[in-house]
């Protein structure tokens, strides 16, 4: 009897993330830039549950809004079923139950996290044993996010985001996040900032090629101190996503007038994210912005990345 016979399925959940700094260094000849980021996991999850089977296949349920969600090769969860099946000469297949809580091209790394969830549900369920090293670079290979929602907490990204350096964070940082049924897509953020800098060169002046984190963001984490943390906030998106969203700023200054320590596009967007004093702070900027006709939601930060459940 294999191993896959034995545990039939496997159930993982994993985190979405908030961007809590983004620098964007300059567009590359590649098409690529550099970024230097600082990662917070959250907690609103994707559950993955693998299912031994002779193909590959997957369903999609789960809270948010699930229109233009792929179930076929270009969901990056069974692209990575298959890149493991393929790395470990696996003959199998697996079928993929995803359940999304997280909001779908909403700037949280929704689908970053079902790929690992994904990766480390068919290790275990395929009893292929990978280390932690071999699981982050097959994760990498399937896009920058990837990485960051294997590991969870709080983490600096450089490179292109997948270049992982864990960073100390005490205690919790609660956030309001509100939610938007319209994602937007991450390649024309980007190009609406290159767009930006190029009409606005001569005020922004150079674009650093190599981008790096402010140090204040570390020392705000490593405090734990939330005021401090908000004060170096920073996302070089914002200005993009904005402009291809305009009525989010309406939303930004309502959050930050309610009281929100500061109020941030949460990657490239739509999703915003509100950071807040503490929890009952949360709760009532929450209650400030459903009644104001926003949806949203209260989560916290860091925990851990995609772990097998239940």
């Amino acid at each position: 009897m294999t191993f896959a016979e034995e545990i039939p399925s496997v159930r993982v959940r994993a985190p979405g993330k908030i961007n809590v700094y983004l620098e964007v260094g300059a567009l590359q000849g590649d098409g690529y830039h550099e970024l230097a980021t600082a990662f917070q996991a959250v907690s609103l999850y994707e559950d993955v549950v693998a299912t031994a089977a002779e193909g590959f296949s997957m369903t999609v349920s789960g809270t948010v809004d699930l229109d233009g969600v792929p179930t076929d090769e270009r969901n990056l969860a069974l692209r990575a079923a298959m890149l493991l099946a393929e790395e470990t000469g696996y003959e199998g297949g697996v079928h993929l139950d995803v359940y999304k809580q997280v909001p779908v091209a909403g700037g949280m790394g929704g689908g970053s996290a079902d790929a690992a969830a994904a990766l480390l549900a068919c290790d275990a369920l395929w009893d292929t044993r990978l280390t932690g090293q071999e699981l982050h670079r097959l994760a990498a290979r399937l896009g920058a996010d990837v990485p960051f929602a294997l590991k969870g907490g709080t983490a600096v990204g450089t490179g292109r985001g997948d270049v992982l350096n864990p960073a100390l964070a005490r205690g919790r940082f609660d956030w309001v996040l509100v939610t938007s049924d319209e994602g937007v897509s991450t390649p024309k953020v980007y190009g609406e900032l290159d767009a930006h800098r190029e009409r606005h060169k001569v005020d922004i002046g150079p674009v650093v090629q190599r981008p790096s984190v402010d140090p204040e963001v570390l020392h705000a984490l490593r405090a734990g101190d939330a005021a401090m943390l908000a004060a170096a906030l920073r996302n070089d998106l914002q200005v993009a996503t904005l402009r291809l969203r305009p009525d989010l700023a309406a939303v930004l200054e309502h959050g930050e007038a309610a009281g929100a320590l500061a109020g941030i596009v949460s990657g490239s967007g739509p999703t915003l994210a509100f950071l807040c004093g503490s929890a009952e702070h949360a709760l009532e900027l929450l209650t400030d912005l459903e009644t104001a006709g926003f949806p949203a939601l209260h989560v916290h930060g860091p925990v851990p990345g995609a772990r097998v459940v239940g």
